[in-house]
């Protein structure tokens, strides 16, 4: 069952290290800050996340080099949700020759602590890891013209050191798969 986050606009996110699919533990915050930090809290079987990361992808090419990290957090049941696990997941970036680390939230303690409801749901850090975006990656996961707009747009103003002309959209998509 989620529970209600204190996270908010203009926070500091709540400091959290997970292993990516290899091992290898991430950190955020960084300890060299990156001028903008994406955290998609995701899975492996959810139709919006299936559909949104051919443009997830592109946005993540697009923008590392200009120094945005992207980090993927997989949160959900695995053990209700096979399809999400470690290994399938493993495969995946594998397979996909995947442009950003997978992060396994085993726990789901980061995805509570963003007040993540569903997959996907993007969070957008500044640079000095305060939220300036969270929602959706466009205005619909059926339309790939969409480009994934709203994420992008919020790069840009980030990047650029303006504020989010529209800093929280609605989350679509297939709500976390919370341990019982």
């Amino acid at each position: 069952m989620p529970t209600t986050t204190s996270f908010q606009l203009g926070d500091t996110v709540p400091a959290f290290a997970l292993p990516d699919t290899e091992g290898a533990e991430h950190r955020v915050p960084a300890a060299q800050a990156p001028p903008a930090t994406v955290l998609v809290v995701t899975c492996q079987h959810c139709p919006y996340v299936i559909a949104w990361n051919p443009r997830l992808r592109a946005v993540a090419e697009a923008y590392a080099p200009r120094g945005v990290r992207f980090l993927g957090i997989h949160a959900n049941d695995a053990e209700r949700y096979p399809a999400d696990s470690l290994d399938h997941m493993r495969r995946f970036v594998r397979d996909q020759d995947w442009p950003y680390p997978f992060l396994h939230d085993e726990s789901q303690d980061v995805a509570r602590a963003l007040g993540a409801e569903v997959t996907p749901h993007v969070f957008v850090l500044d640079a000095d890891h305060r939220l300036v975006y969270r929602g959706a990656p466009d205005a619909d996961h059926r339309d790939p013209s969409q480009d994934a707009a709203w994420l992008r747009g919020a790069l840009d103003a980030t990047l650029a050191g303006r504020p989010v002309a529209e800093p929280e959209t609605p989350a679509r998509g297939c709500g976390v798969k919370w341990k019982a």
